[in-house]
């Protein structure tokens, strides 16, 4: 098996990904429902940036029952992945994948692909992979397809604030290694070699407060960080009512 992966896709084997990410991330189902609960229950339309394997995706099909999921993703595979786990639970009908890189929507060269009249756009594990150049280009992206009173969740790690926190949030990772024992050498053995893949690289991060300057400077209000676990965050805000 060639084990060369992009950015976000960790395994080479697709199957290794949702209990694999479960033992190297500390809350990372936590993390999901956050983004999940952040979402208005009676949205109509949701735009899953980086969906992979679908796990926050079918929590948003569960939490809004009226919801028109639109998937995207650059990884062809992590695309069928849950396209699959999504047909299994039901949902298929309310689904719909995009096999994109997000980076090319939000710059304008996605070709055909045109979306506008979100009122709720999530991201998990994916935005860290972009520049910070690239991440104001998509926050700006992402509030020009909302529709006014719309909001837009992400989680993913973050920057630590100070030396002393670096520090603070390796040992809770370090723990949590320490925890899961056998098991994590097992997971980590079967991490892939990330290259990066159209504008992803691997884990460029930014500061929590750098993401929440981005996000005022694209326009989002009500900035907030709804939940918050050492180096991991979910972040986010609205675009106004009164915004069109």
């Amino acid at each position: 098996m060639n084990k060369t992966v992009y950015p976000g896709e960790i395994f080479p084997n697709t199957h290794d990904f949702d209990e694999g990410i479960r033992t190297l991330l500390p809350r990372y189902s936590e993390m999901l429902d956050s983004i999940a609960r952040c979402v208005p229950s009676d949205c109509s339309t949701i735009i899953d940036l980086g969906c992979g394997t679908g796990e926050l995706s079918r929590r948003l099909l569960e939490r809004c029952p009226q919801a028109q999921v639109l998937a995207i993703d650059y990884s062809p595979r992590m695309v069928e992945f849950a396209h699959q786990k999504i047909t299994q639970a039901g949902y298929n009908n309310r689904w719909e994948p995009i096999c994109a890189d997000f980076g090319d929507l939000a710059s304008r060269t996605g070709g055909d692909v045109a979306i506008q009249g979100a009122e709720a756009c999530v991201s998990s594990l994916a935005i860290h992979h972009l520049s910070d150049e690239m991440k104001q280009t998509l926050f700006n992206w992402v509030f020009s397809i909302l529709e006014p009173g719309g909001c837009f969740w992400n989680g993913d790690p973050v920057v630590p604030e100070t030396p002393h926190l670096r520090e603070v949030y390796q040992s809770v990772r370090e723990e949590w290694v320490q925890k899961r024992g056998e098991a994590i050498a097992t997971t980590r053995a079967k991490v892939g070699e990330s290259v990066p893949q159209g504008h992803s690289g691997q884990d460029r991060l930014a500061s929590l407060q750098s993401h929440l300057q981005m996000l005022t400077s694209a326009g989002f209000e009500d900035v907030a960080i709804p939940w918050k676990y050492f180096g991991f965050a979910v972040f986010g805000g609205y675009r106004g009512i009164m915004d069109a």
